[in-house]
């Protein structure tokens, strides 16, 4: 659901009634993992995906008929081969869907939902955790969890339930997940079993770009594009400025080691060393190879790449860390552009975050969607 916050933020705002649609688990080639959301409003409004078009239409209905009854419904969408006319997922996949109206009448439901969305609207930190499978007259509750372990709302269930499930949600919170956790309808392990979604938004993860050159504009805009809160970090004033990359959140004039020292990271941040100077790179990635950051890639010829590993021993880095250096950065795709260029580094990236291998899908006897996920990824975001 929040995937589409900024939407439902203005409908909550507006007073409008709608129900929402939410991908709650996923089987198979699946085309949206859980958290995806449709939203349609009293009006007919639609906004968001499911399934990427293979079964809106249903759903579309399934949230009028939300509407219409003030009850949440949980479907079953998978693939059919024996009606060809059948409501189902043509990439062979299986999702669960949980529908849940939003009426701003709703003095339990809609205050939760409408924090949770102006939040996650605002880039602030939050959870949402709902109840998507268990006794019936406790689908669709959900708890705002914030970023203190604090929460908003209530599940109606066992005293117990509502903070039990605020600290499942808060350890999802705190990597930046997005999941779905089992536990007892009274709070604890045992007893009947409740299904919560707990759906992360947190800020975009860092895109740090080192190197004000012409490959750095094309990447400054793929990064953007992916939802990165993109830095641009050079020494040199001239090259560094924000004329020259308008699209950057922020650019930096500084060393590149000295600015890798005092800025933060974490395992969502990806370093893109596009200087290719020794006296830039062997400071910088010394320090970059032993942080723990989602990627360090470098940019330089082959023989570059050589001669920047020996340095680098030179300088004691140890063979593990120089195992995680993606030299010459990005994928094989021919680039020649900085347009082209970018395209193959944010392959590489966006392959190393899900557990891609980079290869051609034609052929290839492999799974289009990977369950490999790395424990910061966020539905809708992104990612």
């Amino acid at each position: 659901m929040l995937d589409i916050a900024a939407e439902l933020h203005r409908w909550c705002e507006e007073g409008r009634d709608f129900a929402v649609a939410t991908v709650v688990s996923v089987g198979g080639s699946a085309p949206r993992q859980p958290g995806a959301a449709l939203a349609v409003d009293a009006e007919g409004t639609a906004v968001g995906s499911v399934s990427g078009g293979c079964v809106e239409g249903a759903v579309y209905e399934l949230c009028q008929e939300a509407l219409r009854t003030g009850e949440s419904v949980r479907e079953t969408f998978g693939y059919s081969d024996e009606d060809a006319f059948a409501v189902g997922l043509t990439c062979g996949g299986v999702i669960d869907v949980l529908v849940s109206p939003v009426r701003a009448a709703d003095r339990e439901l809609r205050p939760v939902v409408a924090a949770a969305a102006s939040a996650a609207a605002d880039g602030r930190t939050t959870a949402l955790a709902r109840i998507v499978d268990g006794p019936p007259e406790l689908l669709g509750r959900a708890l705002r969890i914030h970023p203190d372990g604090g929460w908003d709302g209530t599940l109606g269930g066992h005293p117990e339930l509502d903070r039990t499930a605020a600290a499942e949600a808060r350890a999802l919170l705190d990597a930046g997940r997005t999941a779905t956790v089992e536990i007892g309808a009274e709070g604890s392990r045992c007893g009947r079993p409740v299904t919560l979604l707990a759906e992360s938004s947190v800020e975009p993860p860092r895109m740090i770009v080192f190197g004000a050159v012409d490959f750095a504009s094309a990447l400054v805009r793929i990064g953007k594009f992916l939802n990165y809160h993109v830095t641009v970090c050079d020494a040199r004033p001239v090259f560094a400025t924000a004329l020259r990359f308008p699209d950057a959140d922020e650019v930096v004039v500084d060393w590149p080691h000295r600015y890798l020292d005092r800025t933060e990271v974490d395992g969502r941040t990806v370093l893109c060393v596009l200087t290719h100077d020794p006296k830039f790179d062997v400071p910088l990635l010394e320090r970059a190879l032993r942080l723990p950051v989602a990627y360090v890639g470098a940019m330089g010829s082959a023989r570059t790449h050589r001669d920047r590993l020996r340095r680098l021993r030179e300088a004691g880095v140890g063979e593990p860390e120089l195992a995680l250096l993606r030299s010459p950065i990005g994928l094989d795709l021919g680039a020649r552009t900085p347009e082209e260029t970018a395209l193959s580094i944010a392959g590489e990236i966006v392959a190393n975050r899900r557990g891609g291998s980079g290869t051609p899908l034609t052929g290839a006897r492999t799974p289009i969607h990977h369950d490999t996920r790395l424990p910061s990824d966020r539905v809708g975001s992104v990612a």
